[in-house]
């Protein structure tokens, strides 16, 4: 069964940016709430979508774990398809979401189909295994595509990324001293996640509104 929908924000012809959610988070997190509040802010029609197991998982199925990557992009793809959309679309996620849209977007963006790619802490490595990179598509990505990441995520930290070779259609927005739901140590930063969500969908709404 195909995952329902979750509408925030609105407006014919406004650009829509469609998220799907982590691995072992739902689309209705706190996180997914504020950022997608906070893009309607910035006047984008914000669309959710949950992959299939993560829909058994909310109607009482068992807890298991994401299936392969190759199966989660098919589903991504039919969210794409069955999306009534009649202004620009740009897709993306958090995290695991992300990086399933980053596997599709040329595909939809030599078609014609979406102008841009959003991801919400890019799981670029495994924690703890910096050696196992989940990078090649993005060395030579076409789709315009940016990156809201924390400087000291466990998945790909500032120091880490900017090693990477990366394609030059990839922005990457920082968001100081945050981890891999962008928050901050209010110790160090003196500030909290609510900064951190904001900077991010200022970002994506400045950055959406060049792409449109």
């Amino acid at each position: 069964m195909d995952s329902p929908f979750l509408l925030t924000g609105g407006g014919s012809g406004r650009t829509t940016v469609l998220l799907a959610h982590g691995a072992g988070a739902a689309m209705d997190t706190p996180f997914m709430d504020a950022i997608a509040a906070g893009l309607a802010g910035q006047g984008l029609r914000v669309v959710r979508f949950e992959f299939g197991y993560m829909v058994d998982r909310r109607n009482g199925g068992v807890k298991r774990p994401p299936p392969k990557v190759e199966k989660l992009q098919a589903e991504y793809l039919s969210a794409v398809s069955r999306l009534a959309c009649e202004g620009p679309l740009i897709i993306g996620g958090k995290s695991m979401g992300g990086r399933v849209a980053s596997m599709i977007a040329d595909g939809l963006y030599a078609e014609g189909r979406i102008c841009g790619l959003f991801c919400l802490g890019y799981p670029f490595h495994p924690p703890g295994k910096p050696e196992r990179l989940r990078t090649a598509h993005l060395e030579g990505l076409k789709t315009p595509a940016l990156i809201c990441q924390g400087s000291r995520d466990p998945f790909g930290t500032r120091a880490d990324v900017q090693g990477y070779a990366l394609s030059a259609a990839v922005s990457l927005c920082w968001m100081e001293d945050g981890d891999h739901d962008l928050k901050p140590r209010k110790t160090v930063t003196g500030f909290g996640q609510d900064r951190n969500l904001d900077t991010a969908c200022a970002a994506a709404g400045t950055w959406a509104r060049a792409l449109a």
